[in-house]
């Protein structure tokens, strides 16, 4: 099924089967693209899917680190990718955004993101001042550092349809990092949540970027926050 959403200056097509999520694809006002449909399906020519994540979090944790080391791996993985921080001051311990964008075909749009796929929370405290489901999809995924389950944080966000997963990221990583240092652990609870990439990829990049025993450590609260993290639809 195909629900297209039109704006002044784009146009997005959100890919579903059954109901569940597929993925996207968003391109300009003016770029000519054929739907064809009939009463059993729709084919779409030369049109390949696009997932949008944003990240929230706050400043020194980390966070547009996380959404580039997501590119880096889905680059890997044959995709193309956009990564970037929303611009204005970053303070550390100030609320944070970061984007990623990941797409099957060359990305045409380069905006900030505003009706995501898929939110990140790398900090809980961030939903007591900020709206982390603003723009959310309908059906899209939310992704969140918390303690408490996944049931009780989408009665606490209000949202329906969307589906939450949560971990605790806060203990994975004091336990092997001996530091609040939540990022990478997002990293696996979100590939949990949604395989944008392979583990193989994230935890290449992640040794790339960050060598040695950091590195091993590192993927080592990936791999452990992949198993922990839990969802609710």
């Amino acid at each position: 099924m195909l629900l297209v959403i039109a704006s002044e200056t784009q146009i997005s097509v959100r890919i579903q089967d059954f109901g569940h999520f597929l993925g996207k694809v968003i391109f300009p006002i003016g770029i000519e693209n054929r739907l064809i449909s009939d009463e059993s399906e729709v084919v779409l020519e030369e049109i390949r899917l696009l997932i949008e994540i944003r990240w929230h979090g706050r400043g020194g944790q980390g966070v547009v680190t996380a959404s580039r080391l997501l590119a880096h791996a889905a680059l890997l993985d044959g995709k193309y990718v956009q990564a970037f921080p929303e611009f204005g001051p970053e303070r550390r311990g100030a609320p944070v955004i970061g984007y990623t964008r990941i797409s099957d075909e060359p990305i045409m749009i380069h905006s900030h993101i505003y009706n995501p796929d898929i939110v990140v929370v790398v900090d809980p405290t961030v939903m007591s001042s900020v709206d982390v489901t603003e723009g959310l999809v309908e059906d899209g995924i939310v992704v969140a550092n918390a303690e408490e389950s996944p049931d009780s944080l989408k009665d606490r966000l209000g949202i329906e349809r969307a589906k939450v997963y949560t971990v605790d990221a806060k203990r994975i990583a004091l336990d092997i990092l001996k530091r609040p240092i939540y990022n990478t652990a997002m990293l696996g609870a979100l590939i949990k949540a949604s395989p944008l990439v392979t583990l193989e990829s994230i935890s290449k990049v992640v040794m790339e970027r960050f060598p040695g025993t950091i590195g091993e450590k590192n993927v080592a609260v990936i791999k452990r926050a992949y198993e922990e993290a839990k969802g609710i639809e």
